[in-house]
């Protein structure tokens, strides 16, 4: 018997009614487990409205290389803005939340915390860091596990018309692996075997499987959204604001970043970018995920190994040629106003400068993108983030502080 099977029929709370928490959810409960959704007022009035009567129908293409697909109409056995409801007697919590999210979600979810929990964040963004800090000044002593991801375990939408949110979600892509680990490390294969016990990772557990990463810090440098959006979305921005304007007909909304911005100068520098994030991992100790040089050069970049693996020799299995026409990838931005920029720049490149600072490591490729970010936003995104070390709770760590604390929890301060 697996030491984590008590999980196995226990409820799940998803915390976020965006379209990864609805998607999640939705998946969760037509493979037969129990679910909670929640998410916080206001914003539950729009997110949640009508769930418990129309519940969420999902669908979609579904793209992966073992064709892995739940579709159907999934009605949850509680949906609330009341945390404590949603966590009570809980056996995993998957909090599904842009980073600006994380605090005020935690906040709300640490006095409800119950002994034997096991909390799988998607996507992690540094959110483990966030959460055992604020768990420490919030007199937290709960026997827990706090773990995230890399990505999100599907590439999903909520279908929107002017604003409205209908109840269905489409599920573009779904991963096939992801890389995933623990705050403390010493809690990994626990972690790791709980991942069995989500339902919305089946693709993944069926798939090539989850993999381990050196500590969640390596997840932050996983996470490869700051990586493809930011360079793209900057460096594009004059085709993505003419778009449906000089060109692309007249809907601005049928522009795709992967489709219509990527070219080979962009993707360079996006290698350019993984560069000093390697150099970054390597002078802290930990790891990064490896990518060949030519996975950049693809219309959905190295994005292609989340949903379709790598070949024999390790190359992409499907590659989407920058010189042939595309319409895959997901639509979008259609303005410097969206969470390409408006997450990945201060949290994402910043959390990437801060580290270089404290470690004695440059960061120009990444530098630049927060400093012409900062200049189409008219703000110092160096100085307004809030995202910094201080925030995450490792500012003037050494480095051997550091991997003790990420390794075997012992904070040094």
């Amino acid at each position: 018997m697996s030491k984590m099977e008590y999980l196995k029929e226990m409820p799940i709370a998803v915390i976020g009614g965006g379209a990864v928490g609805k998607t999640c959810a939705a998946d969760m409960k037509l493979a037969g487990r129990e679910v909670r959704l929640f998410d916080m007022m206001p914003f539950a009035k729009q997110t949640l409205a009508n769930l418990d009567k129309t519940g969420i129908l999902l669908d979609g293409l579904q793209r992966n290389l073992y064709c892995f697909e739940r579709s159907g109409k999934a009605f949850f056995d509680l949906v609330t803005s009341d945390m404590g409801e949603a966590v009570k007697g809980a056996g995993l919590i998957v909090v599904a939340a842009p980073a600006m999210a994380h605090e005020p979600f935690f906040r709300a979810m640490i006095p409800h915390l119950e002994d034997g929990q096991v909390i799988h964040i998607f996507t992690d963004n540094y959110a483990s860091l966030i959460l055992r800090r604020l768990m420490r000044e919030m007199g937290c002593t709960k026997k827990i596990i706090v773990g995230g991801w890399s990505s999100a375990p599907y590439g999903t939408r909520i279908e929107a018309v002017n604003g409205f949110m209908f109840p269905h979600v489409g599920v573009k892509y779904r991963a096939i692996t992801l890389r995933g680990a623990s705050l403390p490390m010493s809690d990994i294969d626990d972690f790791m075997e709980s991942s069995k016990y989500l339902p919305c990772l089946d693709a993944v557990t069926q798939g090539n499987g989850p993999e381990a990463g050196n500590t969640v810090l390596d997840i932050g440098f996983s996470n490869i959204n700051p990586v493809i959006h930011v360079p793209a979305t900057i460096l594009g921005v004059s085709t993505m604001e003419n778009w449906g304007i000089i060109f692309g007909g007249y809907d601005k909304t049928t522009y795709s970043m992967y489709s219509h911005g990527l070219c080979p100068s962009i993707c360079e520098v996006q290698y350019q970018f993984y560069n000093e994030e390697i150099d970054l991992a390597e002078a802290i100790g930990v790891d990064v995920p490896k990518y060949a040089y030519e996975s950049f050069f693809s219309r959905r970049s190295v994005l292609t190994q989340e949903y379709m693996g790598l070949d024999e020799n390790g190359k992409d299995n499907v590659v989407f040629p920058l010189d042939q026409p595309s319409t895959e990838g997901n639509t979008g931005p259609n303005s410097i106003h969206h969470r390409y920029l408006t997450e990945d720049v201060p949290v994402g490149c910043k959390i990437y400068h801060d580290l270089g600072v404290q470690y004695g490591v440059p960061t120009p490729v990444i530098d630049s993108m927060i400093t012409l970010a900062g200049s189409m936003h008219k703000k110092n995104f160096f100085k307004e983030s809030k995202y910094n070390l201080a925030y995450l709770g490792i500012d003037n760590m050494s480095k051997d502080d550091l991997l003790a604390y990420l390794n075997e929890g012992i904070y040094n301060r």
